[in-house]
């Protein structure tokens, strides 16, 4: 009983973790979140479709392989919330010119 009182809790939070660094994994989700803001925010300029499109989809892949390693529920929140922002920008900045156009053909 005197061991429960010091571990706290964590198996109903949002963001539980098991109380171990994942330096890798954290770097993902950053990386993940911030392309998936820069892809979202520059899709709904369409002479940005260049920036949109390219940071959509490197925050695709990104979040991708950092769904694939993950340990905790923390980590796989926010990398689903920069993989559908990138996705939502990806497809913005290929609506608006793709990720070549203007500078093919």
């Amino acid at each position: 009983m005197a061991q429960q009182a010091l571990q706290p809790n964590t198996a109903g939070s949002l963001f539980a973790t098991d109380g171990k660094p994942h330096p890798l994994q954290d770097t993902l989700m950053a990386v993940t979140l911030v392309l998936g803001v820069l892809a979202f925010i520059t899709g709904f300029f369409a002479g940005l479709h260049l920036l949109a499109s390219w940071a959509g989809l490197v925050g695709l892949v990104v979040g991708a392989y950092g769904q694939w390693i993950s340990v905790t529920t923390r980590e796989r929140f926010g990398l689903i919330l920069g993989l559908g922002a990138s996705g939502v920008g990806f497809m913005l900045g290929m609506a608006n010119g793709g990720l070549f156009g203007g500078l093919i053909g």
